[in-house]
C-alpha cells in the first residue's frame, strides 16, 4: 500500500500487526437541496458506498503520523503542536479534527497514532471527500482513545474543524450525511435545527449514477464563500421587510413571493430566489419518494439544476453539458449537479435497462462539447462512519 521512512511503520500500515484497526467513512451525494445548508434550510443527502478507509496503529508518544495511499509523504504533528500548514494539503483536514478533539478533551487523553488513509472518492469531485476524511479520523481517534462522543457531536466537531481550522466556511450537511448515513435511506435534514428524518430510497428498477466532469475544483478557492456572503446580504435585505425571519431557511416561498419586488433586482435577489425555491423542492421531493413517485422526483431534480444554473450561477459549462446530455437520454428520470458546483459531479436517476446507453450517449456529447472525458460511478446508498470489524 504505502512505503514509509521506517520498515516497522511500513509493515504496520500494510496490516502485518495485530494492533491495526480499520475504520471507514463514506462519501455523500446530495440528491436535492443545494446551497441551502448554510442558510439553515432543507437538504436531502445520502451516504455512499464510496468512501475513505483509515488503518490505525496506536502510539504512546502523543505523535500523530498521517499518510495517504493517494498522496506522497508523511505529515506529523504532536498533540501540543497542531497547526495549519498550507503545504500539508489534505492532512490539514484530519489535523483540524485532532485540534478540535484536543481543545475539547485535553491533550492527555490522546496518545498518538500512525494513520494510513485510502479511498475511492474522486478527489475534488464534490462528493465530500473532506468530510469523509474528517469523520473517519474522528471515529478512529476517539475509538482508540476509548472516548465516547456521540456521532452527532462528532459531526458538529468535524464541521468546526473544516470551517475554523481549514478555512472553508461550510454548512453542516456534508459531515451530517457522512456520519449519520444509513444503508438504503436518504436523509431529510433541517440544517439550522438538525432535525432529520430517514426516508427509504426504494428504486428497485432505477440506478443512481454519479458522473464526474473531471474538471477539478478547489472548494476553498472557489466562489463558495462569495455565494455564502451574498445569501447573508439577502437575509439582511429580507429582514428589512420581514424582521421575524431569522434565516433564509425559514423564509417560506409564499412569503418570498409577496416581498420579492421589494428586493432590488440583481445577484442577491437571485440567490434568495434559488434558496427559497430549492427548499420547497426538497420538501416536494421527499413527499414524492414517500409515494414512490420517481417521475415527480426526477422532474424536481431537473428544476433544481436549472435554478442552480440560472439563479445561483454555480454550474458552468461542464456541469451544464452533462445535464443537457443526460436530459436527452430516454430512461433518465432526473439529473442535476450535486455539491458546491464549479465543476465536480452530476447525480442522475436512470432506469437500469438504460444505464449503458446513458453512459455512452452522455460521454459522447460531453467530450464533443468540452474536450474532457467523464467518469461514471454506479452507486448504492450505504451506511455512515464506523469501525470495520
Amino acid at each position: 500500500m504505502q512505503t514509509f521512512d521506517t520498515p516497522e511503520l511500513t509493515r504496520a500500515a500494510n496490516g502485518h500487526r495485530d494492533d491495526i484497526r480499520v475504520f471507514f467513512a463514506p462519501g455523500r451525494v446530495n440528491l436535492i437541496g443545494e446551497h441551502t445548508d448554510y442558510t439553515g434550510g432543507y437538504v436531502f443527502p445520502a451516504a455512499l458506498t464510496l468512501g475513505t478507509w483509515a488503518a490505525v496503529r496506536p502510539r504512546q508518544d502523543g505523535i500523530y503520523r498521517l499518510a495517504s495511499v493517494q498522496f506522497g509523504g508523511v505529515v506529523e504533528c504532536g498533540v501540543h503542536d497542531i497547526a495549519y500548514r498550507r503545504e500539508d494539503g489534505w492532512a490539514n483536514y484530519p489535523k483540524g479534527v485532532l485540534d478540535e478533539l484536543v481543545r475539547r478533551l485535553g491533550a492527555g487523553v490522546f496518545s498518538g497514532a500512525d494513520i494510513l488513509y485510502d479511498g475511492n472518492i474522486p478527489n475534488g469531485a464534490g462528493l465530500s471527500s473532506s468530510a469523509s476524511i474528517e469523520l473517519v479520523t474522528a471515529v478512529a481517534v476517539t475509538t482508540i482513545a476509548s472516548v465516547h462522543i456521540s456521532m452527532m457531536e462528532l459531526v458538529k466537531l468535524a464541521q468546526r474543524a473544516e470551517s475554523e481550522f481549514v478555512g472553508v466556511n461550510c454548512g453542516i450537511m456534508d459531515q451530517f450525511a457522512v456520519g449519520m448515513g444509513k444503508k438504503g435511506r436518504a436523509m431529510l435534514l433541517k440544517c439550522d435545527t438538525l432535525e432529520y428524518e430517514y426516508v427509504p430510497f426504494d428504486a428497485a428498477d432505477l440506478q443512481l449514477i454519479i458522473t464526474n466532469t473531471n474538471k477539478r475544483r478547489g472548494l476553498a478557492d472557489s466562489q463558495y464563500n462569495t455565494r455564502r456572503r451574498e445569501c447573508e446580504e439577502g437575509l439582511m435585505q429580507v429582514q428589512q421587510v420581514l424582521p421575524h425571519v431569522k434565516s433564509l431557511g425559514r423564509l417560506r416561498y409564499r412569503e418570498w413571493e409577496r416581498i420579492r419586488d421589494k428586493i432590488p433586482p440583481g445577484a442577491v435577489r437571485d440567490r434568495v430566489e434559488h434558496v427559497t425555491g430549492e427548499n420547497a423542492r426538497v420538501l416536494a421531493a421527499v413527499e414524492s419518494l414517500k409515494q414512490n413517485d420517481f417521475e415527480t422526483f426526477g422532474h424536481l431534480m431537473k428544476e433544481s439544476h436549472a435554478s442552480l444554473r440560472d439563479l445561483f450561477d454555480v454550474t458552468g459549462k461542464e456541469l451544464d453539458a452533462l445535464y443537457e446530455a443526460a436530459c436527452r437520454v430516454d430512461g433518465c428520470m432526473g439529473t442535476r449537479m450535486t455539491g458546491a458546483g464549479f465543476g465536480g459531479c452530476t447525480v442522475s436517476l436512470v432506469r437500469e435497462d438504460s444505464v449503458d446507453r446513458f453512459k455512452e450517449q452522455v460521454a459522447d456529447v460531453y467530450t464533443e462539447r468540452t474536450g474532457l472525458t467523464p467518469t461514471f460511478y454506479t452507486c448504492d446508498i450505504g451506511g455512515g462512519a464506523r469501525e470495520i470489524t
